[in-house]
């Protein structure tokens, strides 16, 4: 299937950040991690880093989310920070309200606010966290609700969020469906698509976001956000080997939750992959650009040019902090013009 060129543009680079904990590491320090890398982001030019909302995965430590903005906001100067997303429907619109309406009174002008309607999360978790399979059928209205009680105009009589900041926390829908692209249009919200890891709607989902939405207090224009997985080394062979290895860590979380998981060999892993059944995890992921700088600037170029992105959120995957760190640099300096073979 062929989609339409968009014009070139000025494409903003973000970063999304799992919080992951590898085998062996604690959760602090994988916390620590974090705000090496959200300090790296901040030097390279990074607009945002956001953190998504995620429960009972032993490999990722971002599930109290607005939390952890408040320690990464602590521990850097003036990038953005938000939740890529907040699963709504888990949570009281207020009791959301209240805890972004904290973040951006103390770090005014530098937090955002994303939203989606998935679990996040299994079912047996789902229910754990007092969610029902119905709870998404009242997002739309969740999203106005909270709408109404940061911007001051509560929906709910008698009720406002205390604290509610001065400034404007910005909301933007996220999904990897058509739903998330035609509320995200109704509403007038900037729209964020899932892409880097379930990239099946995505230009279907833009195209439909582009030409239904309307504009709003927050929003005159579409605003576009997809998303991405990043492996940039100084070598080719180098960032491809990152790939296999975080991949491969990454299938094994996903085949099984349970210690039986992490038992498989690398060359099990390998084959339930390219088996009919692991087809499927691996097509997630395909939105991947690997290799050197010039490598990932090709893929990002044109993968922002078939979509009319307005920004890159960038997942950089690599399982050692270093390596991590580096790909960050790498991508934001070559795709400024600023990288220089050394």
């Amino acid at each position: 299937m062929t989609h339409e060129r968009y014009p070139t543009m000025s494409t903003a680079l973000s970063l999304l950040d799992l919080v992951p904990v590898a085998p062996g590491q604690s959760p602090r320090a994988g916390f620590e991690a974090s705000v090496e890398l959200a300090r790296a982001a901040e030097r390279s030019g990074y607009r945002r880093v956001w953190y998504a909302e995620h429960h009972n995965m032993a490999s990722i430590a971002s599930t109290a989310t607005s939390v952890l903005i408040g320690h990464i906001a602590a521990h850097t100067e003036t990038i953005r920070l938000g939740s890529g997303g907040v699963m709504l429907p888990n949570h009281s619109p207020l009791v959301i309200a209240e805890q972004f309406g904290t973040l951006e009174t103390l770090y005014p002008g530098r937090i955002d606010l994303g939203l989606g309607r998935a679990p996040g999360t299994d079912q047996n978790t789902m229910r754990a966290l007092r969610r029902s399979n119905t709870s998404a059928d009242t997002f739309p209205q969740d999203v106005l609700e909270l709408q109404g009680y940061l911007s001051g105009r509560s929906r709910v009589p008698g009720v406002q969020a205390v604290p509610r900041a001065e400034g404007i926390v910005p909301l933007y829908i996220l999904g990897s469906s058509l739903f998330g692209a035609q509320l995200a249009a109704q509403l007038g919200l900037p729209y964020g698509f899932a892409s880097h890891f379930a990239p099946d709607a995505l230009h279907q989902a833009v195209e439909l976001y582009r030409d239904t939405f309307e504009p709003s207090e927050q929003l005159a224009e579409p605003y576009v956000i997809v998303g991405a997985n990043v492996f940039a080394a100084d070598d080719h062979d180098e960032a491809a080997a990152q790939k296999t290895v975080a991949y491969r860590s990454r299938a094994r979380a996903m085949i099984s939750r349970g210690p039986a998981g992490r038992d498989l060999t690398d060359d099990q892993v390998d084959a339930f992959l390219d088996s009919p059944g692991g087809q499927p995890l691996r097509a997630m992921t395909r939105c991947t650009a690997v290799g050197t700088p010039e490598e990932v600037r090709a893929y990002l170029e044109e993968f922002a040019a078939s979509t009319g992105a307005d920004e890159l959120i960038l997942a950089h995957h690599a399982q050692s902090l270093t390596d991590r760190i580096r790909s960050v640099e790498l991508t934001a300096a070559v795709m400024a013009g600023n990288f220089a073979d050394s």
